[in-house]
């Protein structure tokens, strides 16, 4: 057990898609050899198949008697999509532009496409996807080698890279599907948490850039901070997925507003909601339709009263106020984890990376 719980939640109703996270995370974490296709870090369009492709369904987590299900590794080319990269160096001799390979999926392969009827009852939201750095993490269960542990001084899910031996259990074990397989060193990798950003009081690369301000960051038990507020105070704030058994601390403000739908003659159908509930409910479970009621109703008593802390929260007037994270915390615990297993830097020549091919 850890002794304390960093922790983030997203405010799903301003995210634009931007995509400055997945920038962020990809330029500072997953740039290097074998992770070309690794997103520790994507922004997804709900209804949507994903990042792996159908992940919601690839099995993984827990059953109600709390024992490991089973679950698959997805496939590299099927369902994340080989990375490809375009002909730039061509394009002054006239050439087409176009890939380097044929591209099969991506991390942003379904972007907009939602679902419904369009004009009338067409809609979509985006889920930006993070590890959730889980209390009762399902890659930690599923690792016969104690190669995943969380960290005591604040919960953070790491991968041992001396300990790991590529079994890929982990990625089975993770119902989110967001530990990932390098086939340059044969180990498993994922989402840190920015963890070395954190211990000097910086929120992560991800929260930091996000163009919409829609990511607060900080300790559960931290009374004075947005996230113990948003999610044990006013409560609307919900994990994803919780259903999966692996208690997450990634938390999501779900959307609530949206546009009306319009009836035959293009007319406004008043009270009308295009995100169906069903939906939000098999995200975040069947407290979300207390939190968008309460959501709603303090949006009007903001405008009646002008006075909402819950509002001024989640408007984020000053972005450092998004982030409460003591780097003093750190200095009484030993730091000296590497979250970069420098082997990558040998390149992709050296004989004795393994080929990877996955298995479902």
């Amino acid at each position: 057990m850890s002794k304390r719980q960093l922790a983030m939640v997203m405010d799903l109703n301003k995210c634009i898609g931007c995509q400055t996270c997945t920038v962020a995370c990809k330029t500072q974490w997953t740039n290097r050899n074998g992770r070309e296709y690794m997103y520790w870090n994507n922004v997804e369009t709900y209804p949507g198949e994903g990042y792996p492709k159908k992940w919601q369904s690839s099995g993984g987590g827990f059953d109600a008697a709390g024992d490991l299900q089973e679950g698959v590794i997805p496939d590299l080319e099927a369902d994340y999509g080989i990375p490809w990269d375009y002909n730039y160096d061509e394009l002054a001799l006239g050439k087409q532009f176009k890939p380097n390979v044929e591209p099969t999926w991506g991390p942003n392969w379904d972007e907009d496409e939602g679902a419904g009827d369009f004009p009338n009852d067409n809609y979509f939201f985006y889920i930006p996807r993070i590890c959730n750095h889980c209390s009762n993490p399902g890659c930690l269960s599923a690792c016969p080698r104690d190669a995943i542990f969380k960290r005591e001084q604040d919960g953070v899910v790491l991968v041992d890279l001396d300990r790991c031996q590529g079994y890929r259990y982990c990625i089975a074990g993770c119902p989110y599907k967001k530990i990932y397989f390098n086939p340059k060193i044969s180990k498993s990798e994922k989402c840190i948490l920015c963890f070395p950003r954190v211990e000097k009081g910086l929120p992560p690369a991800c929260a930091q850039q996000c163009v919409g301000r829609i990511r607060f960051v900080g300790f559960l038990d931290d009374e004075d901070s947005q996230v113990h507020k948003l999610v044990h105070k006013y409560k609307v704030a919900l994990p994803l997925r919780s259903d999966y058994g692996t208690e997450p601390n990634i938390f999501y403000v779900p959307p609530v507003a949206s546009p009306a739908k319009f009836d035959k003659d293009g007319k406004i159908i008043e009270g009308s909601d295009r995100i169906p509930k069903e939906e939000l409910e098999k995200l975040f479970g069947p407290d979300v339709h207390g939190v968008v009621k309460n959501l709603r109703d303090e949006m009007s008593k903001r405008k009646e009263s002008g006075e909402s802390e819950l509002l001024d929260i989640l408007i984020s007037f000053k972005q450092q106020e998004m982030f409460r994270l003591d780097g003093n915390y750190y200095h009484h615990h030993d730091n000296s984890l590497k979250p970069v297993d420098e082997r990558y830097l040998l390149g992709k020549n050296t004989a004795k990376f393994t080929s990877f091919k996955a298995v479902h």
